[in-house]
């Protein structure tokens, strides 16, 4: 848990840094609202704000309606520490969006007692969040979060002009798995797949579950040459080793379609994924276990079976 210490006097702001660094929290310290506003509105933005109320700048209940009216990003905890006592200013920092209220000088024991309940409501709304975003058994994105992945990855390419490829990959044969070893067996494979399948990912690229044994990666940054070239490499670590399960031992292999974004040609995130699908059925069609790149001429008559 990244914490924001938020404090105009610097005695104030060592002391309870020095706090914070006992606890084992990890921390950044600001003297301004206006400084505090442009950490906290940042991508990286940290999960808990201990916010002074008078502050150069900003003031801390400025600072709170601000935060609140972020709509993208994870929800930031806050806690406003102030000499201000009475009910009237409690109710203020409340109304503003403050989550919790302790007035100065803080005691340290009592801090910590509420970072830790702040601290186990950061950690469910996160593991909420995750289960909310993520399949349950493979824990890559569900299919409604890839699906907003590629929208998002396909709007910023044809803003940049920046390529974008993006691969349907399919399990071949995955019935044989159920079929032989069991569901829990095919259960152990999906999800070995799906460690492979990220395994040599970049930081910004994509992976999710699009639906039963198929699977949607988004690369940001390349285009269709490259982007056969990294799914024949993730191809290869999928049938690279046999996948031990309780159940037995088996392998898999996979086959991939896939295509680029090109502003001159797709409108339309649908086309893109429509192109992707009938790659990925060539690739069936052609023998299972490789990858087929989008052409208009491999269109022609292609699609599920």
């Amino acid at each position: 848990m990244r914490v924001l210490l938020v404090e105009d006097s610097y005695i104030e702001r060592h002391k309870l840094g020095c706090c914070l660094s006992d606890w084992g929290f990890e921390y950044v310290a600001v003297g301004s609202g206006t400084e505090a506003v442009k950490l906290l509105e940042s991508p990286d933005a940290p999960d808990l704000a201990l916010l002074d109320w008078v502050l150069p700048g900003m003031d801390g209940i400025d600072v709170l309606r601000r935060i609140r009216k972020l709509t993208q990003g994870n929800y930031i905890y806050t806690v406003m520490l102030t000499a201000k006592s009475h009910k009237k200013d409690r109710m203020m920092a409340m109304d503003a969006g403050a989550d919790d209220y302790l007035s100065k000088p803080v005691d340290p024991a009592e801090l910590r007692s509420r970072i830790m309940v702040a601290k186990r409501i950061i950690e469910l709304q996160q593991s909420l969040r995750f289960a909310a975003t993520h399949d349950f058994l493979t824990n890559l994105l569900n299919r409604s979060e890839i699906l907003a992945a590629v929208e998002r990855e396909f709007a910023r390419s044809a803003r940049e002009a920046n390529p974008l490829a993006v691969i349907l990959a399919d399990i071949d044969h995955f019935k044989r798995v159920n079929d032989t070893l069991g569901h829990a067996a095919g259960d152990e494979v999906l999800k070995e797949v799906a460690c492979r399948l990220k395994q040599d990912l970049r930081p910004y690229d994509v992976v999710g579950r699009y639906g039963g044994e198929e699977f949607l990666v988004v690369l940001p940054g390349c285009n269709l040459s490259n982007g056969a070239r990294r799914a024949d490499d993730i191809r290869k670590a999928v049938c690279g080793a046999p996948i031990v399960t309780p159940f037995g031992t088996t392998s898999a292999t996979i086959s991939m379609g896939v295509t680029a974004a090109d502003a001159a040609r797709i409108r339309e995130v649908s086309e893109l994924l429509h192109e992707a699908d009938i790659s990925m059925y060539a690739a069936k069609k052609n023998g299972r276990n490789r990858v087929e790149t989008f052409s208009s001429a491999s269109s022609a008559g292609a699609g599920r079976s």
